[in-house]
Order: structure tokens, then sequence, then C-alpha cells
């Protein structure tokens, strides 16, 4: 009887997980959904709660019909790329007045401070981490005098990413008068989010006027280092112009998501007319949301059209490289075609883990022909040019965590300016890195490698 009981309970289980699947639109690699289906049959009392607290990655479902289908594209990387967001249904490209690539992170502190010193009537900054240290009390202290100035501050931490933030810092701003909430805090309405869906996307936005961006946290190895070692490499950047309006969208949507203090009356801040467009092509620019408030995998799809379509060169800068099979194939078979395939990561990284994950994928890009280069210092930075036709910058690293399951904010730029302003960023930061040289791995090596990356970045 009790081995019966236990028969049905898993058939409940597996059909528990098969609705899920099928309702909530949740699409997954396979090898990711064969995980699931084995935790579930083979520790059901587990795998059940594990699966319904980790196991959605999508809020919203796939539209029941397709998004608008642009004819007669050339078949340039750029047109691909942007007809395939158009068919996703994302806002089309757009001229930007200003976008100003920041070289270093003194420069990219200047922006910032420049950018949050500017609010006058409304200041937004989301973050993955808010750290205690030199950068982050200066940033406190820069909100603090925002809203002592009568500005409205919100600041939404991930509670993840900023665990470490100190509670002190956090009673100071709510003390001065700026609102602080929390992005999917480790208990709350399991309704309301899973807790391995973290909002990686960084944004400051003053008065729905200007935005800064990138793929820089708000702590002091993103922009000074520590005084032992050097900052990290990074890119971040500062628009003015209509994707203004698109991320502060955005920043609305993640602050609705949150759970907080009522809402205030006061009247939010309108983003700023876009005024007279700039000359054809100039700064034109596309904003690329990705994660679970995505119906389709925006960023990954965007990556699949531009590298087929790439003829030239396909040049990708990324601290943690552990792309799925989809991503890995067309990069392998661009280098295999004889597009100049360049991927630039750190020699090692913070992340341990990451690290022993990406080899297996970096012996076979370099086996096909690659060019892997591997920085000596860290290097965070998520920055791809394909041919002179599509640049792109922001949070989203080459992983499958950051491609599937986190919040991210990419850019596409399309301006042959922009697109040559990180590309000149590219070649004066890592004209020194070393080659990656394929060595073949032991067995044990092998299946240590496949376990973490199956447990660490698909799950």
């Amino acid at each position: 009887m009790l081995v019966l009981g236990h028969f049905v309970f898993v058939l409940i289980c597996l059909l528990i997980y098969a609705i899920n699947t099928h309702v909530g639109g949740q699409r997954r690699h396979p090898s990711a959904a064969i995980a699931w289906v084995l935790l579930i049959a083979l520790l059901p009392y587990i795998g059940l709660p594990f699966y319904l607290f980790f196991g959605s990655r999508k809020f919203v479902r796939p539209p029941r019909h397709p998004g608008a289908v642009t004819q007669g594209y050339d078949d340039t990387p750029r047109a691909a790329a942007i007809a395939t967001l158009q068919g996703m249904g994302l806002a089309a490209p757009q001229p930007q007045r200003a976008v100003r690539f920041h070289a270093d992170g003194q420069a990219a502190w200047n922006e910032l401070v420049a950018v949050i010193g500017s609010a006058q009537s409304q200041l937004d900054i989301c973050t993955y981490v808010l750290a205690n240290d030199e950068v982050g009390q200066c940033v406190v202290r820069l909100l603090q005098e925002r809203a002592g100035a009568g500005v409205r501050v919100r600041l939404l931490l991930d509670a993840v990413g900023s665990l470490r933030t100190s509670r002190r810092q956090i009673e100071r701003l709510r003390a001065a008068g700026v609102e602080v909430r929390w992005f999917m805090p480790l208990l709350h309405n399991p309704m309301r989010g899973r807790v391995n869906l973290r909002n990686h996307r960084k944004l400051a936005i003053a008065d729905g006027k200007q935005l800064w961006s990138g793929g820089r946290n708000l702590a002091a190895e993103y922009f000074m280092g520590d005084g032992r070692t050097p900052p990290w490499i990074d890119l971040s950047f500062t628009v003015h112009g209509p994707l203004v309006g698109e991320a502060l969208d955005l920043f609305e949507s993640h602050w609705r998501h949150t759970s907080g203090p009522q809402e205030n009356s006061r009247q939010k801040t309108a983003p700023e007319p876009a005024g007279p467009a700039p000359g054809p092509g100039q700064h034109l620019a596309q904003m690329v949301p990705s994660g679970p408030d995505q119906a389709e995998d925006t960023v990954h799809a965007l990556l699949l059209t531009a590298i087929y379509r790439a003829r030239q060169r396909v040049v990708a800068v990324t601290p943690y490289f552990v792309p799925d099979d989809n991503l890995l194939t067309a990069l392998r078979l661009a280098a295999q075609r004889g597009v100049r395939v360049e991927l630039i990561v750190p020699a090692r990284s913070n992340h341990r883990l990451a690290d022993i994950a990406r080899q297996r994928a970096l012996r076979d890009l370099a086996t096909a022909g690659a060019q892997v280069r591997l920085t000596a210092g860290m290097t965070h930075a998520k920055a791809i040019v394909v041919d002179d036709t599509l640049a792109l910058c922001g949070s989203l690293n080459l992983d499958a965590r950051s491609l599937f399951l986190n919040f991210e904010l990419m850019v596409a730029f399309y301006a042959a300016e922009d697109i040559a302003a990180v590309d000149h960023w590219i070649a004066a930061n890592f004209r020194g890195a070393r080659r990656y040289v394929a060595r073949a791995a032991s067995l044990w090596r092998d299946i240590l490698e496949g376990l973490v990356r199956w447990l660490g970045f698909q799950i």
C-alpha cells in the first residue's frame, strides 16, 4: 500500500510539473527539463517543493498571434535583428539625441554623479549590488542630498545581489525620505515570483530625461578599485532620448511588482518628449529587455539571428561564458564558415564555478577556429559587435542564467558612430589579452564541468 501511495504521489507531482509547464508557457532547454523530471520522479518529496519554489522562469505567456512582421528587409545583421525584435513585439529602434560610452571607471562614476545631481523632480535607481564601501556610501549621501532637495528618490535593490547591503545605510536613506524596496526577498509570496529569478538590470534615470546604464553595480570594484587591486574592466553608457522613457517604464513595472508602502499621491515624472530627431541613423538604438517579464527569450533570439547573419566578424566580451547548445553552435558555425569570431573573457573571474562550467564551451569554440582571449584582470563588461552593423551593451552575461532566468537589459546600437565607439573601447582595453590554448580534459574533469554547468546554470 505504501509503495502504491508513493507511486501515485510521483504521478501527481509529474502531472503538476506538466500542467504548470504547459499553462505557464515555461519553455526550457531539454537538459533542464530532463533534470526537473528526474528530480521530481526520484525525490518527489524534495523535488516538487523545490520545483514550485524555483521552477518557473516566465511570468508572461507567448502571444497567440505573432507580432508585426517586416517584409523584404535586407540580409544584414542589423536588419535581421530589427525584424526579429519587431516580430517579438519589442518597440522599434529610435534615434537618440546623445549617447556616451564611458571609457573607464572614473568616467562612469563622473557620469553617474552628474545624472544623480541633475535630478530636479524624480530620480529612479535600480541595481543588483549596493555595496557597503566607499562607492556605496557616497551613493547613499548623494541620494540623501537629492531627497533633501525635494526630489522624489526611489531605490530598487535586488534582495540577493544586495544581501550584504548595510541595513544602517537603508535606515539612513529612508530617514532622509528615499523610498527603498527589495526585489523578490528570500521570504516572499511565491505568487509574486521565484527566488532564483533575480533582477540584474542597472538603471539610473533622472527626471525621465537621462539614462545611465550598462554592466556596473554600485560598488568600488566597478569604478576605482579597493586600493590593492585595479578596478574591474566594465562598460556603461549614458543616453538622452526616447530610450529613457522605455527604461522608466521598465522601472515602473519592477516598482509595482515589489511589495512596499502604499504609493504616495505625488505625480510621477513624465519622460521628456523626444524633440527634433537627429539625422537618419544617427544614434539609432533599441532597448532589448530580457527575462521573466518577456514572453520570448529576446536577447538569445537576437544573438542567434545576428550571428547566423554575420559575414565578417563577431566580437564578444563577457565575464562568464556558459552558453546553451544553440548559441555555442551558432558561434562555432560562424567560425567554421570564415567569420572572425573573437571571445574575450577573464583568465579567472570572481566566480570559480563559472570558470569550471565554461571550459567545455571554450574548448569547442577554440577547436572550431574562433579566437578566445584571456584578460589578466577581472573583466565584467558585456559587449558584442557583429560586422559593422550592430553593437550590444548592457547587463547580460553569455551564460544560461543571464540568457534564460535573470531580468536583464541590453541596448542594441545601430549607428556607425556608436558601433565604432564600442569597437574602439574593446580594442583599447584588450589589446594585450593572451590567447587561450585548448587542452583535452580528463574524464573526471569533463564530468565535473558538466555537473557544474547543469546544476549552476540551467536549473
